[in-house]
This record gives C-alpha cells, structure tokens and sequence, in this order.
C-alpha cells in the first residue's frame, strides 16, 4: 500500500460511523417496521402488518424531515443517507407489499406474478429516481412508492367488507393499478418535503394505528 492510499484510507470514515447520524437512525427504524410488517403478513396478522407499514412511511419522512433542519451534515453523510434511503425504500414500498398480496392470497402461483410486477415497478422507478431525480426540482415522474402503503394500509380498512376471496381480487387489482402508476409519465408533487404533510401523516400514522389496534383487541 502506498502513502497516499494509507492517507486516503486514513480519512475515510467508518462504515458504522454513518450509524450515528439521526436521519439515518430513522430509516433504519422504519426498517425495523418493515420486518415487522412483512413477519405479521405472513403469519396473516394483517391489522399488525398495517401498523408496521405505515409507520414505516412515518419514519421515512422523518428522516428527510430531520435531514433537512440538521447543521453540519457534510456531502458524505447527505449521499450515505440517500442511497440508505432507497435501499429501504425497495424494502418497504416493493418487497413488504408484494409479501402482503402473497400471503393474502395464501400464496398461490397466480399471485406470484402481481407481487412480482409490483416489486419490479418499484425497483424500475427508484432506479429511474436515481438517475433523474425529481422532475424540474419538485415534482415526482410517476407516483411515489410512498403512496402505494399510504394507499394500501387504507384499503385494507375494508377488508371485512368483503369475502376474503372478493378482497384478493381487490388486493391484487389495487396492487396492479398502484404498480402501472409509479412507472407511469405523470407528475406527482414531492409530498414528504412539506412539514405541514409530515404532520399530517403522523395523525394518520396514529389514526391508523388506533384502528388497527383496536381490531387486534
């Protein structure tokens, strides 16, 4: 090893040491829901799988939330936390789901290929994210994968509505439908980048989870 490697490795910081910075944290946290969510989808706790969902959502719009307002985060620490973000991100919006219509439909063949097209959409747009970002610097190309819990966590309000057979079909379509929108041309405003949203999420996060709680019970 030379002396400039040895410097250059000297100056590069720790792979835990980004640990410590609380956008980070948050993230982290709301992958901390998404295991719980995808651990109760498939053991069919769905009122638990919900919870564990959207507060998924919440922490991932703290994290930006908090970013936002910090001092001293460097270049380094801005792009670690962005790709942390959209590794979660394909967690939390593409795999959890796809597990939820899956499990829901107690995993026969055929819904193999929604929970497929649905974590392909979302792979494919935080791909094109990465590349793009946002278009003309606020507005999202195709709907944010964000949405797809937000929206389904509601859905599921309805689920006793319907047979468990009829609600499949509305899981799967819903799933469908919500995958063609996030690969889609329109614009959609960059939600979580507003304050007064994030706290309108979080009375969401916290109606949704009164409800879902009260139905565990």
């Amino acid at each position: 090893m030379t002396t400039h490697e040895a410097e250059i490795q000297k100056l590069q910081p720790t792979i835990l040491s980004f640990v410590r910075d609380i956008p980070n944290l948050c993230s982290l946290a709301g992958l901390a829901c998404t295991i719980l969510a995808i651990y109760f989808s498939i053991l069919g706790v769905y009122h638990a799988a919900m919870i564990g969902m959207i507060w998924a959502v919440a922490f991932d719009w703290a994290d930006g939330l908090v970013a936002r307002r910090m001092k001293g985060r460097t270049g380094k620490d801005r792009a670690f936390g962005g790709q942390l973000d959209v590794l979660i991100d394909i967690v939390s919006y593409g795999v959890a789901p796809a597990i939820l219509l899956l499990s829901y439909g107690k995993f026969e063949p055929i819904f193999l290929v929604g929970a497929f097209l649905m974590l392909a959409a979302s792979a494919i747009r935080l791909s094109y994210f990465s590349v793009f970002g946002l278009a003309g610097g606020s507005k999202y190309t195709g709907l944010a994968l964000d949405n797809n819990s937000i929206i389904l966590v509601f859905i599921f309000l309805f689920e006793g509505v319907f047979s468990g057979g009829l609600f499949s079909v509305i899981l799967y379509i819903s799933g469908l439908g919500l995958a063609a929108l996030n690969v889609s041309q329109i614009k959609t405003p960059k939600l979580s980048g507003n304050p007064i949203n994030v706290y309108i999420l979080a009375i969401y996060t916290l109606g949704i989870t009164c409800i879902y709680g009260w139905k565990l019970l």
